[in-house]
């Protein structure tokens, strides 16, 4: 398969390329050149926001394109305008952020949208991400695959979540850990999400599927021991009721990665109804693999600090005074922080933390 990725040097996009790469598919990847294009993969230049920046794909034809675009949805009606004709399948890798929030728990690909256009500039994420949809499907009709992915994790991570925290647990000490420990998390391995989105691509595919595991394929608890565990660290969990950490002025999902305390958000996030992927060849690795991957990456290439997308607002994590106000709020609750009442308040193969 002649297979065109637009991105092709981080995270889903160059997952995508090494995946293809891996099933001997001949591989070109499209973008600015600022970083290299995966060993193997042939590599074109050009800038989607300037002008004549499509140049270098002015000829050619492939089997299928996958483009990871989250910018402007006019730069994916320009792009899909001129491949139209050379290219049968395109796959957009969009966002379950594309979906009116708050939605319900159990929500399917059937549910409402953002408003958006297929020509408008840059705007919000939800939007952008709506309006590439559209775009792609005005000019490919039901030949145009929306992988809707949800929170997406593994290594080459340029959003910083998982990252973080693992780099917060490697460093040790008392770590705040937001309860409860059962609250359901739904997680896709980058890597997973490659390997279908081509497989879906080569079969023909189109129309949107929500990309993530099953609500309850990982929890807080099983992910944060889990970074416990592959760092081998001695840090300490002190599990705090989710009134403590937003007390504690935190932010849940950019100062608390992954996390929202239980209510309508986290049901948005971490209680949606991926059957349709799932009946469709989707297979999760265990969410060990992801993470101890992920920390390999980081000790190895990535570095101990998450490098995160310039796209990004900020870096994910929480500020060390927020932590530290949260942990003296948790030890000043009956029982301090021998409390319980949200899991062990230990990681396995540690002492228990300090009373």
């Amino acid at each position: 398969m002649r297979t065109l990725v637009l991105g092709g040097t981080e995270f889903v996009g160059r997952a995508v390329a090494e995946e293809a790469l891996g099933r001997g598919w001949e591989v070109t990847v499209f973008n600015r050149g600022t970083r290299p294009a995966p060993a193997g993969a042939a590599g074109l230049r050009g800038d989607r926001s300037a002008p004549r920046g499509l140049a270098a794909l002015g000829d050619g034809a492939w089997d299928l394109v996958v483009d990871t675009w989250t910018g402007a949805p006019s730069a994916v009606r320009d792009m899909a305008r001129l491949l139209a004709g050379r290219v049968p399948q395109y796959t957009y890798i969009s966002s379950r952020s594309v979906y009116r929030m708050p939605a319900p728990a159990g929500l399917t690909e059937e549910g409402p949208t953002v408003e958006a256009s297929p020509d408008a500039g840059a705007s919000d994420y939800a939007a952008n991400k709506r309006g590439g949809e559209l775009a792609a499907e005005r000019e490919y009709g039901d030949r145009a695959l929306f992988v809707r992915a949800g929170l997406i994790i593994g290594p080459h991570d340029n959003v910083g979540r998982l990252p973080w925290w693992l780099s917060r647990i490697a460093r040790g000490g008392p770590v705040l850990a937001p309860g409860p420990r059962e609250l359901p998390l739904q997680v896709i391995d980058a890597r997973d999400l490659a390997r279908w989105a081509l497989d879906a691509s080569a079969r023909g595919l189109g129309g949107p599927y929500d990309m993530v595991s099953p609500s309850g394929f990982t929890t807080t608890g099983e992910l944060l021991d889990t970074c416990a565990e592959v760092t081998g660290s001695q840090a300490a969990l002190h599990w705090a009721p989710p009134e403590v950490v937003t007390g504690a002025g935190i932010e849940p999902w950019t100062e608390m990665p992954l996390w929202m305390p239980p209510g309508e958000m986290h049901d948005t996030i971490h209680r949606s109804d991926v059957s349709k992927v799932l009946a469709a060849g989707l297979r999760c690795r265990p969410v060990r693999d992801s993470v101890a991957d992920t920390w390999t990456w980081m000790r190895t290439e990535g570095g101990m600090e998450p490098r995160v997308h310039d796209a990004m607002p900020g870096r994910p994590g929480v500020p060390p005074e927020k932590e530290a106000a949260a942990l003296r709020a948790l030890e000043s609750r009956p029982g301090g922080q021998r409390n319980t009442a949200q899991g062990t308040g230990r990681v396995p193969g540690t002492a228990r933390p300090d009373s």
